[in-house]
């Protein structure tokens, strides 16, 4: 069973558009997932930006990999080590903490989740 930070059940972070590295719904990981898509975010149009200019363009559809291009709101599986850097850069998307993979937590502390938490209606 995969658990999420607080060490229960990881709930479900979206299913429309199907995030995470299985495009599951769920935020976890394997040892070939270079990018560890664990973090639960609901995007927002300055991390989008952000994003791109680091050159990682989540707003362009990519059709060969079923990626439809996300827009602010979406819910989407964020890499933690982006979702890192754009809190370095103060462009971090608030995050649901019990959609978010345990295994953040080998990168940050749970503090610092905790200030970009938001709840899931």
């Amino acid at each position: 069973m995969e658990l999420n930070v607080f060490g229960d059940p990881l709930i479900s972070c979206c299913t429309a558009p199907a995030t995470g590295y299985f495009r599951d719904g769920l935020c976890r990981t394997i040892s070939q997932d270079s990018g560890t898509h664990t973090v639960c975010a609901i995007v927002t149009r300055e991390f989008l930006e952000y994003s791109a200019s680091q050159g990682n363009d989540l707003m362009t559809p990519v059709p060969y990999w079923k990626f439809p291009g996300l827009e602010p709101g979406d819910r989407w599986c964020l890499c933690i080590s982006r979702w890192l850097q754009a809190e370095k850069a103060g462009k971090a998307p608030p995050i649901i903490l019990t959609a978010t993979h345990e295994k953040s937590l080998k990168y940050t502390t749970l503090e610092v989740l905790q200030r970009y938490e938001i709840k899931a209606p």
